[in-house]
């Protein structure tokens, strides 16, 4: 088992399968946002540490690319059943450093392990094609080779859920990773590390890397870190992509999100308002795929607002650790003074704080919580609708028209996710067909793929042309080969120097 998060005093990178400390003397502290208390100081990588890293997987990445795939597929099986075995133990330091509440830290490993078994399947998805007699005794087929040493850098929302995006498929596909995490929750992208290691990934084959900017421009620039995945915020995203792909390397960078839940006035009202309380307001609302906008269409508006209000006081809040919590603090205490901003700023626009969440965080110590708010009269183009919130707010947008309510959506600057309730199967067909958003769920609503299926937005959700994990991951990971052999008839030596003839 990994030392306790509350032991941990100082938390280094992991390198060739050894924990290594940083030369650059320059370090950052851990919270437990429960209680508002420093519980760690974890080391920031320098320039040097970034190229050990690299050096390291370089070193190892020739010897893991020529592994059968059925021994890759071996450890992925293995690493499936270690996380399975250490579901509570990873739950548990989620809760702690991030502060969601165990059961949503249960549920992030959950949707976490699936792209672990999507990868045990390695040698069925890396199967090429061939092309029989492509031309007279010619044939063609094409590969998919790894790229080399690749990069993730994930975000503090989802600590075991995004990493498990990326270095499932980049391993299984024979990459050697460096995953640089969040330094706000460094711990549980360690206890991942040590349990690859244990099911039998090689040393250097997976290297995390603590740090700020300073390691991500290194890896952005190494030239031999060949692609980076990315998940934060719009403006990150867009300079991760703009950086890297200057630098010649292949990026997937997924940015912000302004998901909006369009209610028609046939839905079901109850079901709705259960569905937006627990989107908007699951994990304190920090999920790029929380549903921060509800778009009511013409008489289900103020039935679905009381619906929401009413529900809002049932919300137990509470350490994530505590038993029966269900929404826990936010990640920082900046993080939750600047989502609690937005509510001064509502009523300075014209909008209408219908529930206050800052009334309920003035109880609960030193803990970085804020209560779920609800802001009724949202126009678009006010700040509280344009920009990412990230916290337990949800905002209500009134429109008369389904039509009024797609332009809303379609004009956003966002294109992640969507949601549509309603009891007309043609109403959301057409809403499928018209809506500019990458994931729409009908009646769902926070449409997550799974595994099997590719995550990932439109517009400024998205910096790159591949999504995240499943197909589109494996794709990302590898790249084609095409081979064009013609075998010499057995019969004859003759050797044709002419110019190769299609037919």
């Amino acid at each position: 088992m990994p030392q306790s998060v509350s032991q941990a005093l100082l938390i280094n990178h992991r390198i060739g399968g050894v924990s290594s400390e940083s030369v650059s003397g320059r370090t950052g502290p851990v919270w437990n946002p429960a209680t508002g208390q420093q519980i760690a100081e974890v080391n920031f990588a320098s320039v040097e540490d970034v190229d050990h890293a690299v050096a390291v997987a370089k070193s190892v990445f020739p010897a893991w690319r020529a592994t059968p795939l059925s021994r890759r597929a071996e450890i992925m099986f293995k690493l499936r059943g270690l996380i399975d075995a250490n579901r509570e133990r990873l739950a548990e330091i989620v809760a702690t450093e991030n502060g969601k509440t165990l059961a949503d830290a249960r549920g992030e490993v959950a949707r976490g392990l699936e792209n672990v078994e999507f990868a045990c399947g390695i040698s069925n998805l890396l199967k090429g094609s061939y092309s029989e007699q492509a031309s007279t005794g010619v044939d063609v087929y094409q590969l998919r080779q790894p790229l080399g040493v690749v990069a993730g850098i994930t975000p503090f929302n989802f600590p075991v859920m995004v990493p498990l995006w990326m270095l499932a498929n980049a391993i299984a596909c024979g990459n050697a990773f460096i995953l640089k995490p969040s330094e706000k929750v460094p711990s549980a992208s360690l206890f991942l590390a040590e349990l690859a290691q244990q099911a039998g990934v090689p040393d250097g084959v997976l290297n995390v890397l603590m740090g700020d900017r300073v390691a991500v421009d290194r890896l952005l620039a190494h030239p031999d870190v060949r692609a980076i995945s990315f998940v934060g915020s719009t403006p990150i995203a867009r300079y991760i992509y703009e950086t890297g792909t200057r630098n010649g390397k292949r990026v997937q960078a997924l940015g912000g999100a302004k998901n909006h839940m369009l209610v028609l006035p046939d839905a079901d009202v109850e079901a709705a308002a259960d569905a937006a309380v627990s989107a908007a307001y699951g994990a304190a609302g920090q999920r790029c795929m929380a549903i921060s906008v509800i778009v009511a269409v013409g008489s289900v508006a103020d039935p679905l607002v009381a619906a929401i209000r009413k529900r809002i006081p049932k919300i137990k809040v509470g350490p994530g650790l505590e038993q029966g919590s269900e929404m826990g603090p936010l990640v920082t205490r900046e993080q939750r003074d600047r989502v609690a901003g937005f509510l001064d700023s509502a009523i300075a626009d014209g909008a209408t704080v219908t529930v206050d969440g800052r009334e309920e965080s003035a109880s609960k110590g030193d803990g970085f919580f804020l209560g779920a708010s609800l802001i009724d009269n949202v126009a678009p183009g006010t700040r509280c609708y344009n920009e990412e919130i990230f916290g337990p707010v949800l905002s209500v947008v009134r429109v008369e028209t389904y039509a009024e309510g797609l332009k809303i959506i379609n004009e956003n600057e966002f294109g992640n996710g969507t949601a549509i309730f309603t009891q007309n199967g043609g109403a959301a067909r057409q809403f499928q067909f018209d809506v500019e958003v990458g994931m729409v769920g009908i009646n769902v609503p926070i449409p997550v793929p799974v595994s099997s299926y590719s995550f990932g937005g439109w517009k400024s959700s998205l910096f790159g042309d591949l999504h995240m994990y499943g197909p589109e991951g494996i794709q990302f990971y590898t790249r084609g080969k095409v081979v064009t052999s013609r075998w010499p008839d057995p019969g004859t030596s003759k050797v044709d120097l002419g110019f190769p003839q299609v037919r």
